[in-house]
């Protein structure tokens, strides 16, 4: 599957449809073309069919094929990031670094405890606060905001949804089971995908609103998610 990936991202054209991404190549960077949108092309993933609607539609181009990146890395599960700075559109991890990706101890700051601390009080009878203790190395906390019924940890990266619901229930879910044992599932809300396990009184949710972290390595976060001591 590996190999697969690495051809994929190698053999294809690809089609930049980054948010914000194309306000960078105004001017001279920018040429008018063209083009359909070939509704008459699928893809397929490892024998079934990957069906996203619009976002995945193929665009032809003098007898060329150009896929959306963005649907494109959700397909290989592979992060993807813009960087301003170059122009450039990243795909995949940095050498070396493969699956397993470096994590890092998330450090609190006091004033960062208090208002997790705050925001998780809102709620009878759900005030013990839970957190998540790792992070993938190169992302950030940032706050905490309670919702309507739970808490957001947001991060640079990934967002960490702690509630007594469970709002996987009516979706299609893929199961998976993760390193400490714990069982989760994947479901995919809005062309997001989403991670959701029980734990004790509630259902912790963690994904990446910006697709630049894979599942592998949110499976790797959310064992780290536990109790504020």
């Amino acid at each position: 599957m590996k190999q697969w990936k690495k051809s994929m991202v190698a053999l294809s054209v690809l089609g930049m449809t980054l948010t914000g991404a194309a306000g960078v190549y105004a001017g001279a960077n920018l040429e008018k073309i063209s083009a359909y949108l070939n509704h008459g092309i699928s893809i397929s993933v490892d024998g079934s069919i990957y069906d996203k609607g619009k976002d995945v539609t193929p665009i032809t181009y003098k007898n060329s094929t150009y896929l959306p990146v963005r649907a494109l890395a959700d397909v290989l599960d592979v992060p993807l990031r813009y960087d301003p700075k170059y122009n450039q559109v990243i795909i995949g991890t940095p050498p070396g670094q493969g699956e397993v990706s470096e994590r890092v101890s998330v450090k609190y700051s006091e004033a960062q405890l208090k208002q997790i601390k705050a925001a998780y009080a809102q709620f009878d009878g759900f005030k013990t606060p839970y957190v998540v203790n790792q992070m993938v190395k190169g992302d950030s906390y940032e706050k905490a905001a309670a919702s309507s019924d739970g808490v957001n940890l947001i991060f640079k990266h990934m967002t960490v949804n702690v509630s007594p619901r469970d709002y996987s229930y009516s979706y299609d879910s893929q199961p998976v089971t993760l390193t400490n044992g714990v069982k989760a599932k994947w479901y995919t809300p809005d062309g997001t995908d989403m991670l959701t396990f029980k734990l004790d009184d509630r259902f912790v949710t963690i994904s990446s609103p910006d697709h630049s972290l894979t599942k592998t390595q949110l499976e790797q976060v959310a064992v780290s998610v536990a109790q504020l001591k």
